[in-house]
């Protein structure tokens, strides 16, 4: 049998997994690895969505197939957030639709709207779904630029004058992964104005929505635009906001017609979430949110402690104003390394785990990703590993120089 299968094919190597592998192997050699690479939550969900999850299972009613676009009440339950939370109304019937997670309604989506060789344009570095699900669907990605600013509207421009065919489809992801960006409700504005003028599918990404550290400035949907709804899907997830990653529980919000036909995707593929889960999701959205600001009080001590202790460790490391990732360059010395080749380095010195920039498109190669899943004496004890090893390789290079001084 040949292995040479088209989709397959058209997907880069899966970079991450060279690194996990690398700290499969350390692990099972007895190494105390602080993995600070994939954006994992550690914190527990909320007690009242496992209590209303434990009270649900196990019944003849909840055991049975679910509804692939979700259940009412979580389809209202997400609805109801969408007006508290940005004073967007949405229809449940017809605007809201439950996801497994907010990547398998990006895969969906792909699927329901691109037909080979369309365009999209998404960002690099971005979350790699965000290309590799129209890449699967046999779509063509033109790369643009993260930072929602002046050069991407540019960038946005040139594409659209010299893409053929035209593109179809433009991907936002704020606050940002891997960048940890935030975009402004002006700069929504102005994209929303833009995807209308070329006719533009718009895809929104906010799954870091409830990830801030600024209290006075949350991060807006682009929903909120007026008539963005015309162009606009948004997808969301219960992972971060609720430390519910293995629950898989998402959502798409928006455009009647582009959500009608993920639906039409989705009925043929999955029978939706396990009905338990989104009952318990639905305590989630519907519950007190003291959870959410507890949430982000603990990524906040951990942002300023992984700050200031990197920072004495002699890495530039700045601050994220969102999301739970630091998006950092890589240090002078070992930037012509490349993101790999130092995030295997970083493994095999200091036991410290990263996500390489170069997982996240090529501009990314500059760059690794720290997430914020370790609590704080962790992170200083990755930074203490890290300073040891910069002081070495340091002391080394001195070396070097004074025998080739020497030499000359």
């Amino acid at each position: 049998m040949s292995a040479d299968f088209h989709r397959i094919k058209r997907l880069p190597p899966y970079v991450f997994e060279q690194v996990n592998r690398i700290k499969a192997a350390a692990r099972n050699n007895g190494a105390d690895i602080i993995d600070l690479g994939m954006g994992n939550p550690d914190l527990p969900a909320p007690k009242h969505v496992i209590e209303k999850l434990v009270e649900t299972a196990g019944k003849p009613r909840t055991d049975r197939y679910s509804a692939s676009k979700g259940i009412p009440g979580l389809r209202r339950a997400q609805a109801g957030y969408y007006e508290r939370r940005f004073g967007v109304k949405l229809n449940p019937d017809t605007q809201v639709v439950a996801t497994l997670g907010s990547k398998e309604g990006f895969a969906n989506m792909a699927q329901a709207i691109t037909a080979p060789g369309d365009v999209v344009l998404v960002p690099n570095p971005s979350y790699p779904i965000h290309a590799f699900g129209f890449l699967m669907a046999g779509g063509v990605i033109r790369s643009v630029p993260a930072e929602p600013n002046e050069e991407m509207f540019r960038a946005l421009e040139r594409s659209v004058m010299h893409s053929i065919p035209k593109p179809i489809a433009l991907v936002t992801c704020y606050p940002a992964n891997p960048t940890a960006y935030v975009a402004s409700l002006d700069f929504y504005k102005d994209l929303v104005a833009f995807a209308k003028k070329h006719d533009l599918i718009l895809l929104s990404d906010l799954a870091y929505a409830e990830v801030y550290f600024d209290d006075n400035n949350p991060p807006p949907s682009v929903l909120q635009v007026p008539g963005a709804m015309d162009v606009t899907v948004e997808f969301t997830s219960m992972s971060k906001t609720f430390s519910m990653a293995g629950w898989r529980m998402g959502f798409a919000v928006g455009n009647e017609k582009l959500l009608a036909a993920l639906s039409r995707v989705k009925s043929y593929l999955d029978y939706g979430a396990y009905t338990p889960i989104q009952v318990a999701a639905s305590a989630a959205l519907n519950g007190p949110d003291d959870c959410i600001r507890e949430m982000r009080d603990i990524y906040k001590k951990r942002r300023d402690a992984m700050v200031e202790s990197f920072s004495k460790a002699g890495w530039d490391f700045p601050a994220p104003d969102a999301s739970m990732f630091a998006w950092v360059k890589i240090p002078e010395p070992f930037r012509h390394l490349g993101s790999l080749e130092f995030s295997k380095l970083l493994l095999e010195k200091t036991d410290v785990a990263v996500a390489p920039g170069i997982g996240f498109g090529e501009h990314g190669d500059d760059y690794v990703r720290l997430a914020l899943v370790e609590n704080e004496q962790r992170i200083r004890q990755a930074a203490r590993n890290i300073r040891k090893f910069f002081d070495t390789a340091e002391q080394r290079m001195h070396n070097v120089i004074d025998f080739d001084k020497k030499a000359g």
